[in-house]
């Protein structure tokens, strides 16, 4: 009975949302409050997806194809799947809807999620042609993963400091280039969400600022563990786990710029604190064949999910 009421709830909610205008642009989206999550029953529940920039150089090469990953996917029980959109043929334009579709088909036929997308952006860049192109780029994508059923999209922030802005100067374009990319994804049911990539973000204060500033349910963070690399990376990921909407967990991170591996029973347990309930995509770096890297990570993780 409790779960019927909030089930009401949550579409009382929903049916209060404000209107679209004629144009497709939302009306007043009031203050919400950033990544107001729903509170999970039962405490934390996570489901291990992989990356496709794990094989980023055999799908470049084309010696393997994003149908083959899924099979690869679904014979290493992963339980979901992130497809990144610059291995999809003919990138950046979109693929044909009979293409989406047959991708989707296959990963519901083999048991797969497709727990999110990404698209290549630079907000940085002082140029605002240029990053009216990437905010068109990114609209078109979030098409893609509304037809997918992707639930995440992932943008960067970007990866300059153009000579003569400060950091705030360039944050301040950037939060309107991303709020306007954040309204069309709520328009389409699909969360826009920034990764932390050592680039124009590199600390946990730097991310929470953009987001918090963003300021919206349909906004988040994809926490990338290997890209805090000042300082103690653990603490910055427990200080910005609660913006957490998908994450990127990897063999290596940096202590104070030195790489080291990855401590995954304490990442684990930051996740489950932080009260995450969804996917953990991992993602396998550097030299060797991803056909054996991958399992081989893929194996630790779960044992360490097991233990905390």
């Amino acid at each position: 009975m409790k779960s019927n009421i909030k089930r009401r709830s949550f579409l009382k909610t929903l049916l209060a949302t404000p209107a679209l205008t004629t144009t497709g642009i939302l009306l007043d989206l009031g203050p919400a409050k950033s990544q107001n999550k729903i509170p999970g029953p039962g405490g934390s529940n996570l489901k291990i997806s992989l990356n496709a920039f794990s094989f980023n150089e055999p799908l470049r090469n084309k010696s393997i194809t994003l149908d083959d990953l899924l099979d690869f996917c679904a014979l290493n029980n992963f339980d979901a799947v992130d497809l990144t959109s610059y291995y999809f043929p003919g990138y950046p334009n979109v693929p044909p809807d009979d293409y989406i579709y047959a991708l989707k088909r296959k990963a519901f036929l083999l048991g797969l999620d497709i727990s999110g997308t990404g698209v290549r952006n630079d907000f940085s860049n002082a140029d605002e042609n240029k990053r009216k192109e990437d905010i068109a780029l990114v609209k078109k994508w979030i098409e893609v993963a509304q037809k997918l059923g992707a639930p995440v999209i992932r943008i960067f922030s970007g990866s300059q400091l153009p000579p003569g802005y400060s950091w705030e100067q360039v944050m301040t374009w950037m939060i309107k280039d991303i709020n306007e990319c954040v309204a069309y994804g709520r328009q389409h049911g699909v969360i826009v969400a920034i990764q932390n990539h050592n680039d124009f973000i590199k600390t946990a204060d730097q991310a929470q600022k953009i987001i918090e500033a963003v300021n919206s349910d349909w906004f988040g963070l994809v926490l990338d563990i290997g890209s805090y690399r000042s300082g103690d990376p653990y603490k910055q990921i427990e200080q910005t786990a609660k913006y957490a909407v998908n994450w990127q967990l990897k063999e290596n991170m940096y202590i104070n710029e030195a790489e080291v591996k990855t401590d995954l029973n304490k990442v684990i347990e930051l996740i489950k604190a932080s009260g995450y309930r969804g996917y953990v995509p991992i993602e396998t770096l550097g030299a060797g064949d991803p056909k054996i890297k991958v399992p081989l990570f893929l194996a630790e993780v779960r044992k360490a999910m097991e233990r905390a």
